[in-house]
């Protein structure tokens, strides 16, 4: 083999070698980017056993229950979809621990959307709890309970859910969605131009 081709087949293999890392990258759970090791869920097989698509289709089930911040227009009709019946015995709290599971490949959209879940009206902290401890997420939900007392330190809600996970250091920057990433943030108010971080969560009366 020649220079020329010698290099060429360097090429080649260093192609391979990159399309194998991006592919072992999309299959990354959200367990290994923690260093942690993936479970068999029971929330998601019982998610599976309904006929949920995992995990689009709780994505889709996210929205139906009223989390139009992460829908086009066309998502939000009025009757109750496919998918909203199909997943109608997974409560808002199941939804929201499904969606933040470690088992699933790393998606910041899909944890943001947990997130929102989480913070549903109705919601039960200790419920929560108990989930997140079953499905191996405390870590997670720690982290997004403790940045949703810091956007809404008035709600008790976040105060009562940390009181029931163990705390966790917080984890590196690179590996959950930053706190700007959970919120909507409004540039103007009656007092003028300032900067107001609303949490984002679905519409009340639809997370049911």
């Amino acid at each position: 083999m020649g220079k020329m081709g010698a290099l060429a087949a360097v090429g080649v293999l260093a192609r391979e070698r990159g399309w194998v890392r991006m592919r072992g990258m999309e299959n990354e759970t959200l367990a290994n980017r923690l260093g942690t090791t993936a479970h068999v869920s029971p929330l998601l097989m019982k998610a599976r056993r309904l006929g949920v698509a995992v995990p689009a289709g709780l994505e889709e089930l996210a929205v139906a229950r009223g989390l139009f911040y992460y829908s086009s227009p066309a998502d939000r009709v009025s009757e109750p979809s496919g998918v909203y019946r199909v997943g109608g015995e997974l409560s808002t709290e199941e939804v929201a621990i499904c969606l933040l599971s470690i088992c699933l490949p790393y998606s910041q959209q899909r944890i943001r959307m947990g997130a929102a879940m989480l913070s549903a009206e109705g919601n039960s902290p200790r419920t929560i709890a108990r989930l997140a401890r079953m499905e191996r997420c405390e870590r997670v939900v720690h982290y997004i309970a403790s940045l949703g007392r810091q956007v809404e330190p008035e709600n008790s809600y976040w105060s009562d859910l940390l009181a029931l996970i163990p705390d966790f250091e917080r984890p590196r920057p690179d590996l959950l969605p930053h706190i700007t990433r959970f919120v909507a943030m409004t540039g103007y108010t009656r007092n003028g131009r300032e900067t107001v971080m609303q949490w984002i969560r679905p519409r009340a009366g639809t997370a049911a």
